[in-house]
């Protein structure tokens, strides 16, 4: 067993134990939430998933980027093209200069692994498909 603590707005603490299920493996989840604790779209999303008592892993990407093959599969599951997933408007993607038109969805993939703040938030996958909560109610489609 282990104890899984979500914080949200970092005042609501959440603790849910669960069965079968390590933090360092994340195949082991139903659901997974790529979060920024500093994004109130994702707070936002958080705090609905645990209004609603679902499981979630928390991956706090900046801390822990998601890998390349992990970022396909989550590109493939939102059915949009990696260019789709940048965040154009970040300080970082300006000084980087790119002209995404020019790139692969592989080359913008390892763009956003290499500069994870680049990655649309906060995104959550779960049975079988992944959503971006912008606006956070989408993630209400995982379960309903």
């Amino acid at each position: 067993m282990g104890l899984v603590a979500i914080l949200v707005d970092f005042q609501l603490l959440i603790s849910r134990t669960t069965t079968n299920k390590t933090e360092t493996s994340r195949e082991n989840w139903e659901m997974q939430i790529f979060h920024n604790p500093r994004c109130s779209k994702s707070r936002q999303t958080l705090q609905l998933i645990a209004e609603a008592a679902q499981e979630v892993e928390v991956i706090e990407y900046l801390q822990n980027p998601p890998t390349v093959e992990e970022l396909r599969g989550v590109v493939s599951l939102l059915g949009i093209t990696a260019r789709e997933l940048v965040r154009e408007g970040e300080v970082v993607f300006r000084d980087l200069d790119v002209d995404l038109s020019t790139l692969s969805d592989d080359a913008v993939i390892e763009l956003i692994v290499a500069n994870p703040i680049l990655m649309q938030r906060p995104i959550v996958v779960g049975n079988g498909t992944a959503i971006i909560g912008r606006p956070p109610e989408n993630v209400l489609q995982l379960w309903t």
